[in-house]
């Protein structure tokens, strides 16, 4: 098979999240300038850098989430554990900007150390971000968010013999569709040059 976006591709569904995948998700929270907490999935997530640590989620919409990170500059990207999908997916329910997606989906609620909005209690590892730019991508209403990591929590049991384990993690990635992962087994690959 062989099509070009701009001219459709003729299945009863769009392939491309499912080509690219797996993703892993992004659950960003942030706070408003008033204090209000949001907190939402975006599986266009990733590291894009290590030194300093940098990451970026990606928009469909300038959804309260940019809101509050333009207004505060701060957000925090929490990863989710397989056993908090339900979870995060009623954070995912569209509310007014007033309503709390922590109270709304249950997630449970701790604070973040160097920057001033909530993060999830039990995520494997959260980490703490000061934005550095927000940009407009091609398209009629896309964003990309990229920030710098400050700080980093891990959750304990996911450290096994000095490494974060992304098995006893139970990583949940996005695929296509309606499709997730859990990540059950890795293996390690020596490169080349190592």
């Amino acid at each position: 098979m062989f099509y070009r976006p701009t001219e459709g591709h003729g299945l009863p569904h769009n392939p491309f999240n499912a080509i690219v995948s797996p993703r892993p998700i992004g659950w960003i929270s942030s706070r408003s300038a008033t204090g209000v907490e949001n907190l939402a999935p975006y599986s266009f997530f990733n590291a894009v850098a290590y030194v300093p640590p940098q990451v970026m989620f990606a928009s469909v919409g300038s959804k309260d989430s940019i809101r509050n990170i333009r207004e505060t500059g701060e957000f925090c990207v929490n990863l989710v554990s397989a056993a908090q999908i339900s979870v995060m997916n009623a954070s995912s329910e569209a509310l007014a900007f007033h309503e709390d997606e922590f109270t709304h989906s249950g997630a449970l609620r701790a604070p973040c150390r160097d920057i001033a909005c909530s993060r999830v209690e039990d995520a494997p590892a959260a980490l703490e971000c000061k934005m550095t730019q927000i940009a407009q991508l091609e398209g009629k209403d896309n964003y990309v968010v990229f920030g710098t990591v400050v700080a980093i929590h891990i959750r304990p049991d996911c450290v096994v013999d000095g490494r974060f384990d992304v098995v006893k993690a139970r990583m949940l990635s996005r695929l296509g569709y309606r499709d997730y992962a859990e990540v059950t087994e890795v293996f390690e690959l020596t490169r080349p040059n190592d």
